[in-house]
């Protein structure tokens, strides 16, 4: 039985939104429409796409892992809709991004949207800071923050989780790193403002190590130059860090990690998000970011 497209559009929103009711906002639709649709695809799927969670919802394993096909589905069936028409989207769009999201992540895969949109003119740039969003020459920005944007449009884009990460060599220089108490022997790489290795030692219950010890850095990119050379270990994320780690050039020496105390969002002015050029922006950095971490 094939679904209705209504069904997968709420499903798409919900994934996204995090909410039945932001789906039913975007798509103009009742919660309870909203709720119903989610229901008539699972009973067509024979399984489970959401559940309970204290007064919301969300996304079950195998829900999630659907969700992401289906958002990769629409976008075929938007790019169809777009081929079949006589204008090709064209225009200008500028992007503000911060500097370990637009190095690690977005630069390296940039030229894919280039190529599937020849005739977009791309612009990217850096913020001064991280929860920088008021730049007023920037169409849309990819900011670190807490989502507390109330006069602008906002949407999450991904959350984090730290661990510390560091090169193979340190974990042969220092003898070995079988438990958090062992990095008592190592130099902790800190980036400036954060206290995550504090939070990070809290949650393992390490407290005999001093959490303020070791090398403050003002920049992700010096932050990571030093963990790759070897001269400690640095708190990551499986966004920045992801090439690294599966190049074998990062390791992660221990499972336990951490939330992050903020996130990353599409944030942009109001209406902006009425142009055909940064609302396909968004919906493909949303597919790649699936298939990266799926």
């Amino acid at each position: 039985m094939v679904p209705s497209l209504k069904a997968v559009r709420a499903l798409d929103a919900v994934a996204r939104l995090g909410s039945v009711r932001g789906a039913a906002e975007e798509l103009k639709l009742t919660r309870s429409a909203v709720s119903h649709q989610l229901r008539f695809l699972e009973t067509a799927l024979g399984f489970s796409l959401i559940e309970r969670e204290g007064r919301g919802v969300r996304l079950t394993l195998r829900g999630e892992r659907y969700a992401r096909e289906v958002r990769g589905a629409l976008r075929i069936l938007s790019q169809a809709q777009a081929r079949s028409g006589e204008e090709r989207l064209s225009g200008r769009l500028t992007v503000s991004c911060t500097p370990g999201f637009a190095t690690y992540w977005l630069c390296p895969r940039i030229a894919a949207f280039a190529d599937e949109y020849p005739d977009v003119e791309l612009k990217l740039v850096l913020p001064r800071r991280l929860d920088e969003v008021t730049a007023p020459d920037v169409d849309l920005f990819i900011a670190y923050g807490q989502g507390d944007w109330s006069s602008l449009w906002t949407e999450l884009l991904s959350e984090l989780e730290f661990t510390p990460v560091c090169s193979p060599a340190l974990i042969n220089s220092c003898g070995g790193l079988r438990e958090p108490r062992d990095l008592a022997d190592c130099k902790l790489l800190h980036l400036a403002g954060q206290n995550d290795w504090a939070r990070w030692l809290a949650a393992t219950r390490v407290l005999d190590i001093d959490a303020e010890r070791g090398i403050t850095f003002s920049d992700v990119h010096l932050l990571l130059s030093a963990a790759l050379a070897g001269q400690g270990v640095a708190m990551g994320d499986s966004l920045t860090c992801s090439r690294s780690l599966k190049a074998g050039s990062l390791v992660r020496p221990f499972a336990v990690s951490i939330k992050a105390p903020a996130a990353y969002y599409f944030v942009a002015h109001p209406g902006a998000m009425e142009n055909d050029i940064a609302r396909t922006f968004v919906d493909w950095v949303r597919e790649q970011l699936g298939s990266s971490i799926a």
